[in-house]
């Protein structure tokens, strides 16, 4: 917790501290957002305001939370401090340095953040630092909790106690929106960074998917609920809506893609669902942090793609130091599968250098990717999905890197390497593509079709390939 106390939340007191942010003619209050009227003098003022370490928050939602402006922050280094100013849906974060809030500001004027699907903008404040009273404790408690999780330890007892006042270690999940799949390991990897979750059971009522989650602990739940409702899993999409259940232990009797007991990893699978691969399972059981893990709210520092990624409001890896780009993929269509196939598929994820399935266990694949945060991007979104029909299994490999065969050796076409491809989506730092990352769905998008090709052409295409093509839309 050391670091932690440091941490001030409140009200701002006093007229003439507010004045300049309540003041027409102060540059604060403009940007230039395209929507805002300022005159090109105001916009040149914000341009030229140096940077300090409070970030000054304009046009917030209504309904939006410290917690979810805290969530701007995070990605990007501590945050010491917040004053929210409801009336003006205005607020002023403070970070922990000046360089995690140049870099912060750095990030949002290529990528726009949004709180509950509102753009919002943000710019460098006149002040150094903010001088608040502490009279805000449930202010307190979020950022300090946050902090804490972020840090990687457990929040003080104080703390704790101010958390503890919901009972129950059981939350209920509803997820609005939902355009891409969530599946029972996404809402795994996501809440078991407050703490240990040790059930969870998925299903769908009034056409809403929904899920109950059961922490070790009732604070792990306050903690989880403070800093994940209102968040998106996706950028734009998947929105948490998240309460306590009257239950305080959930029964599972079956651990597949509908339900699971982490603690019991030896139930059965139930009917006819996939069960857990053995490996999978003592994964699962060990500390989750080496899965997919970190959102907004509790981050490590992160790579560039996965700070884009997190900071465009979706889940995020964080970069596993010495760990591997190379994925061991088992459980393939033997018949099937190529190395060009494994490339297209796992290329979603991330830049593949080179793609080996092994010679004498043709139903596996070791494919290498750029770094270890693309291959622990792949692994959470492709481990479990079908591929020709088959359940995939996808781990993190011992091997550093994928040998190619000696030369005049014939390997029969096993293994290619794909270092100088054309093909590759994330090679440009910063590209748009980082932020387009999601789950196998069953909507694609399309790019790069040449002018002359017609609906009637594409449907045709992906009718071949094997496909129903049920609904087709080009862009405007």
């Amino acid at each position: 917790m050391d670091g932690i106390s440091d941490v001030a939340v409140g009200v701002k007191r006093g007229s003439d501290e507010l004045s300049m942010y309540n003041s027409p003619n102060s540059g604060m209050s403009s940007i230039s957002d395209g929507a805002s009227n300022g005159s090109d003098s105001k916009k040149l003022r914000v341009e030229e305001a140096p940077p300090s370490r409070v970030l000054h928050i304009r046009k917030l939602p209504n309904e939006a939370s410290e917690t979810e402006v805290i969530a701007l922050g995070l990605p990007f280094g501590k945050v010491t401090n917040i004053l929210t100013l409801k009336g003006k849906n205005q607020a002023f974060l403070e970070m922990g340095t000046e360089e995690a809030a140049i870099t912060m500001v750095n990030y949002y004027t290529t990528v726009t953040p949004h709180i509950r699907n509102v753009p919002v903008y943000i710019q460098y404040s006149n002040h150094k630092e903010l001088k608040t009273d502490a009279g805000n404790q449930r202010t307190q408690a979020v950022l300090q909790a946050v902090s804490a999780v972020q840090s990687g330890g457990s929040p003080s007892s104080d703390v704790q106690e101010a958390l503890a006042a919901a009972s129950s270690p059981v939350l209920r999940i509803i997820i609005d929106n939902m355009f891409y799949p969530v599946t029972l390991d996404v809402l795994q990897q996501i809440f078991s960074k407050f703490g240990t979750v040790m059930k969870i059971i998925t299903f769908t009522k009034n056409n809403q998917f929904q899920a109950l989650l059961q922490f070790s602990d009732p604070v792990n739940a306050q903690q989880a609920k403070l800093a994940l409702d209102g968040q998106n899993i996706y950028n734009s999409c998947c929105t948490l809506r998240i309460d306590f259940s009257k239950l305080v232990n959930l029964n599972v009797k079956y651990n597949n893609d509908k339900s699971r007991d982490y603690t019991r990893p030896e139930l059965p699978a139930g009917d006819g669902q996939p069960s857990l691969d053995p490996t999978v399972a003592a994964a699962f059981s060990k500390d989750s942090n080496s899965l997919l893990g970190k959102i907004p709210g509790a981050l490590n520092p992160l790579s560039a793609a996965a700070a884009a990624a997190a900071a465009a409001g979706r889940v995020a890896l964080a970069g596993q130091t010495g760990s591997s780009g190379v994925l061991l993929v088992s459980n393939l269509n033997e018949e099937m599968v190529t190395p060009q196939s494994l490339f297209t598929l796992f290329g979603v994820y991330g830049d593949v250098q080179r793609v080996k399935i092994l010679y004498n266990k043709k139903d596996s694949a070791l494919i290498q990717m750029s770094d270890a945060n693309q291959a622990q991007l792949a692994m959470s979104h492709l481990n479990g999905q079908k591929m020709y029909g088959k359940i995939i299994r996808v781990t993190l490999s011992k091997h550093q890197t994928v040998a190619l065969p000696r030369d005049g050796l014939d390997d029969q076409g096993l293994t290619k390497d794909y270092a100088n491809s054309p093909l590759h989506r994330f090679k440009k730092p910063g590209s748009k593509n980082f932020q387009n990352i999601f789950p196998p769905s069953a909507t694609l998008h399309l790019s790069n079709i040449p002018q002359d090709v017609t609906e009637d052409d594409l449907r045709l295409l992906f009718s071949n390939a094997g496909g129903t093509v049920k609904a087709f839309k080009f862009f405007q």
